[in-house]
């Protein structure tokens, strides 16, 4: 304990730590500040919480490294490598002790960054589970392993270059398991985040996609194995004094890796599961949110009962009679299922996330008799914005289309609105609710253009 504390004070383990606490956090609050206000925000949800503080470490995770290897090199730097050699004390006690000051102050730096947010999660949810923890563990051993493996590089290569090119190596990787997640949807053109092996070898590579999912438990074993290979093989090039046992070092790493590929999920929709505590549903009648969004219940069946009741007065028996969360989560490339009679919602659309009251009421029919064919939320169409704005003002028996509906439309497009609108409320009642049952039915099965059907046409 005594030469540790001795580590800690003289040597660069305690400014590593400093470095990777600065970086994580400049991360979480400059580059994903946009996220705060998302159910997915660091801040709001402790799975979120796990998932995003892991984020900096596509940055961090090389930085260990790069510090690592520095450390790796004072033996030779100082020219006291023969001395340490001809000296009673073991190799691994000396590696062993270097290797714990390092790894104590970048884990210490990771779990700081995890309370920063932990402290701010309780304030903002009434959900609570200890599922997050494993997911933080595995985001420790990756900055403890990242540094162990170089400063076995570096005292295997004491060249003043092999900081900056172990460093560069992991930030390859890094970069390189971020760009292999980015897939385009053939059927939209939309491009798609969707997990392969080869992304996950990084940890950084993992994102909170929605807050009722959570990793499985192959994928935190196989990225253990892996990461604790990269430790091993550090740890043992530390103490290896010829060629022969630097290249039995290779073996941990090699043998991690392999097994890890075998132990990770190569189905994307086996990569992250549902949390079933997490999306077991708490209703108010015919109106259900899950249990992680509890909370919002009193404030969100008042809105959403209207909406059904309107829904049921303007369609009659066609009107779904259920409103609540969904809580099957699709990859995003591909095609939920829809149902008549339940109306599905999803508190990631900021549009049902922000409004309160009459607004809410109103996105929620919007949403009902015109749900998203695709998973993917930015995958909305034009068609189906302009099919929404004229179900909901219809329902609401509004003169004309709201404004704010076709905010982000042209103004040829909202022009076009207006004339469809006009045309559908001057036809005889029946006639108005038979295209709009038509529209809704058609959008419920994911067939025909809804927009399409509001004008009389025919569907595609």
């Amino acid at each position: 304990m005594r030469i540790l504390r001795i580590e800690l004070k003289r040597s660069i383990a305690p400014w590593a730590g400093v470095a990777a606490f600065t970086m994580s956090l400049a991360v979480m609050y400059l580059v994903m500040e946009k996220d705060f206000l998302t159910t997915t925000g660091w801040t709001n949800q402790w799975t979120s919480m796990a998932l995003e503080t892991r984020a900096p470490l596509y940055f961090v995770w090389p930085l260990a490294a790069g510090l690592g290897a520095r450390q790796g090199l004072r033996d030779h730097r100082s020219g006291a490598t023969e001395l340490l050699i001809s000296t009673p004390r073991p190799t691994s006690h000396r590696a062993a002790v270097l290797s714990a000051a390092t790894a104590i102050t970048l884990a210490a730096a990771f779990t700081a960054v995890v309370l920063v947010g932990g402290v701010q999660v309780l304030t903002n949810t009434s959900y609570t589970h200890l599922g997050w923890v494993p997911i933080s563990l595995v985001g420790a051993l990756t900055v403890v392993s990242g540094a162990v493996l170089g400063m076995g590089v570096g005292r295997t290569l004491p060249f003043v270059l092999t900081p900056p090119a172990v460093a560069m190596g992991i930030l390859v990787l890094t970069v390189l398991a971020q760009l292999s997640l980015e897939k385009v949807d053939a059927a939209t053109g939309f491009s798609t985040w969707e997990p392969n092996l080869f992304s996950l070898l990084s940890p950084a590579a993992q994102e909170a996609r929605d807050v009722l999912l959570t990793l499985s438990v192959s994928v935190h074993v196989g990225q253990a194995i892996w990461l604790c290979g990269m430790a091993a093989t550090g740890f043992v090039l530390l103490t290896a004094a010829n060629l022969r046992n630097r290249l039995i070092a290779l073996a941990p790493v090699v043998a991690g890796a392999v097994i890890a590929l075998l132990v990770l999920p190569s189905d994307p929709r086996q990569v992250y599961v549902v949390d079933k505590a997490a999306a077991r549903l708490v209703c108010d009648g015919p109106v259900c949110v899950t249990n992680t969004h509890r909370a919002r219940l009193n404030d969100f069946a008042g809105p959403a009962r209207d909406a059904l009741r309107m829904m049921r007065s303007a369609l009659g028996d066609q009107a779904p009679i259920l409103i609540r969360e969904d809580t099957e989560v699709w990859p995003d490339s591909s095609r939920p299922r829809r149902f008549r009679q339940t109306a599905l919602f999803d508190f990631e659309d900021h549009e049902i996330a922000a409004a309160k009251g009459k607004e809410l009421t109103r996105a929620l029919i919007a949403n009902s008799l015109v749900p998203r064919c695709s998973a993917y939320l930015g995958a909305t169409s034009s068609s189906d914005v302009s099919a929404q704005s004229i179900a909901a003002s219809w329902v609401l028996d509004e003169p004309e289309p709201h404004s704010s509906d076709m905010a982000y439309l042209s103004s040829g497009q909202q022009d076009e609105i207006r004339k469809v609108y006009g045309e559908l409320t001057s036809l005889p009642r029946a006639e108005q609710r038979s295209r709009i049952s038509t529209m809704y039915l058609g959008a419920v099965a994911c067939k025909g253009d809804p927009f399409a059907a509001l004008g009389g046409g025919a569907s595609r």
